[in-house]
């Protein structure tokens, strides 16, 4: 049985999910949608692996994903689509797929599978890219690096329109502090300070580059580039970051904190609601 490794780029509004990663006893995850709803139009099992576990109500434009389906299952999934599927694809795709050269069987079973997740899945989870990739590619053993952006609402008045993408905070902040607290942890680290309790695996991470910049007069944009982030890293960054710009602790003790080592030692965590993953790069 040939398997066909697929590579898609993903994009959620997380607001209403438990996270990424499919979690027993609720299917309200994205991992576990995507999950559920390829194994109903290909008729069999499959897994699907994600680049980073985003937190319940993280958000993601650039999350990459990777699956192997069985071709003869996208080949019956051209033969015979849903009826609600049926009349999104064209003839090419369908009734003379099998006449198309090899080349062109492949583009109509890619697009009918591109198609078919697209129209089924929920409003705020879409596929956006959908390539076949080598048969080595795997969506998260395979990552160079990551770019998460947190936004920060600095206007008391909220934000009715954007107000799931943001972190509603209300009170001015010193952008320079900020910076200042933020070349404390630029680099390779430890970074066990700012990774949540249940955190077993290596804490050390490179954080290449943190940009902060204000975009208008209420809005405050992190911009965290790196390898890869822990679980709750960024938040608990953005968290301790902010209480620098607030005034409540000097630049100096957020490289304090960081030099601890310690889990725990970060406590100010930002809200998922602000942040989200942008890219992933290979």
């Amino acid at each position: 049985m040939q398997l066909i490794n697929y590579k898609a780029t993903v994009q959620y509004e997380g607001t209403r999910y438990k996270g990424w990663q499919k979690q027993p006893g609720t299917e309200n995850t994205i991992q576990g949608k995507l999950e559920t709803l390829l194994a109903r139009l290909l008729e069999t099992p499959v897994e699907v692996y994600g680049a980073g576990r985003t937190d319940a109500g993280v958000h993601a434009l650039g999350q990459t994903a990777s699956f192997r389906v069985p071709e003869e299952s996208l080949t019956k999934l051209l033969a015979a689509p849903p009826a609600g599927l049926q009349t999104l694809l064209t003839g090419e795709e369908t009734g003379v797929a099998s006449s198309l050269l090899p080349s062109g069987r492949k583009a109509a079973q890619d697009q009918a599978l591109f198609t078919a997740l697209n129209h089924y899945l929920p409003d705020d989870i879409a596929i956006s890219r959908l390539v076949r990739a080598s048969d080595r590619f795997h969506a998260r053993y395979l990552t160079s690096s990551k770019w998460y952006r947190y936004q920060i609402r600095t206007n008391p008045v909220s934000d009715v329109v954007n107000r799931r993408f943001l972190w509603q905070y209300g009170e001015a902040l010193d952008v320079e502090r900020m910076k200042e607290a933020a070349g404390c942890l630029t680099g390779r680290h430890d970074f066990a300070s700012f990774c949540g309790l249940k955190m077993k695996k290596s804490t050390v991470r490179t954080v290449s580059k943190i940009d902060i910049h204000r975009s208008g007069n209420d809005l405050i944009i992190l911009d965290y580039y790196g390898d890869g982030f822990l679980n709750h890293m960024v938040r608990l960054m953005t968290g301790e970051l902010v209480e620098a710009g607030a005034g409540r602790q000097s630049p100096e003790a957020v490289g304090e904190i960081l030099a601890q080592c310690k889990k725990g030692a970060a406590s100010h965590t930002a809200p998922a609601s602000g942040l989200t993953l942008m890219e992933v790069r290979y």
